[in-house]
């Protein structure tokens, strides 16, 4: 769930200094403890989130106009308690309860609800992240559906699962053939959705809404294409191990590498072969 403009300034993350470029034997720190842990935090946070599903949900609206539940609080607090015993070293980045610092170079990333707006709309299209970021790059990433039981998991330098078994991106040979998905184009500065438009007019169809579960539809080779902005670490950290696991791609609109200081311009592509026409799309901001 998006809750600002803004990307999460690495300033509030001081324990994760970002290497000049990543690590890419970083994996290799994941763990079969850190996997045990993320399938745990996974489940308690379905747990939490279940029994407000299509019920009384205490809804708020935060100061910047984005909701907040009891569902999104509960499954926060039971994965930062679980995380706080295994690894307390660990940083932990929340959306609800903001940042504990840690010593260790690793931080848990986590949205327990990204998308609360299809959350209190009773449909099941919203998701649970869990991120483990090194060094300020995401390296395993959790993607939990926890009414209709779907799961992806994505970690760094090995393939991607979903419910178990291996995702798999699908190829895109030409654009006008790709399917297209954001949140809302109503997230869009002006310059962003005139960007987002050319993309449009060269893809085959655009879907609206999804929040994270697009990003499991692009690993899973259902979508190939989904561009947003605005988003925060928590929003995207999970979402690379996975789209990349899968053999996709993720980057930002410039065609770098997402990291925790990335501003939050986000890329995802099934097929990398299709990246630079998009960011080649994405480029025409503003008329120009």
């Amino acid at each position: 769930m998006r809750i600002s403009a803004t990307a999460l300034p690495l300033g509030d993350v001081p324990a994760l200094a970002i290497s000049r470029q990543p690590d890419y034997a970083g994996w290799m720190r994941i763990t079969e403890s850190d996997l045990t842990l993320a399938a745990a935090l996974a489940d308690a946070a379905g747990a939490a989130i279940r029994p407000y599903w299509r019920t009384e949900q205490g809804l708020e609206m935060k100061g910047d106009a984005s909701p907040v539940t009891l569902a999104d609080r509960a499954a926060e607090a039971a994965m930062r308690s679980l995380i706080e015993k295994a690894f307390p070293d660990d940083a932990i980045i929340g959306e609800e309860y903001g940042v504990r610092e840690g010593t260790s170079g690793r931080a848990w990333v986590l949205d327990p609800i990204d998308g609360t707006r299809a959350f209190i709309s009773g449909r099941p299209i919203f998701g649970t992240l869990i991120a483990l970021v090194v060094d300020g790059w995401p390296m395993l990433g959790v993607l939990d559906q926890p009414i209709i039981g779907e799961r992806w998991v994505g970690t760094t330098g090995k393939p991607t699962l979903f419910n178990g078994k291996p995702a798999v991106a699908r190829r895109c040979a030409d654009l006008g053939q790709a399917l297209l998905a954001t949140t809302s184009p109503a997230l869009f500065t002006d310059d962003q959705l005139h960007a987002f438009e050319h993309l449009d007019a060269k893809v085959r169809s655009t879907v609206l809404g999804g929040d994270c579960y697009n990003y499991g539809c692009v690993a899973s080779g259902w979508l190939d294409v989904v561009v947003e902005a605005e988003l925060k670490l928590h929003d995207f950290a999970a979402l690379v191990p996975i789209v990349e696991g899968a053999g996709g791609r993720m980057c930002d609109w410039a065609g770098d590498p997402l990291t925790a200081d990335s501003i939050g311009e986000v890329v995802a592509a099934g097929d990398p072969a299709r990246i630079e026409e998009i960011l080649e799309a994405l480029a025409c901001r503003g008329g120009h």
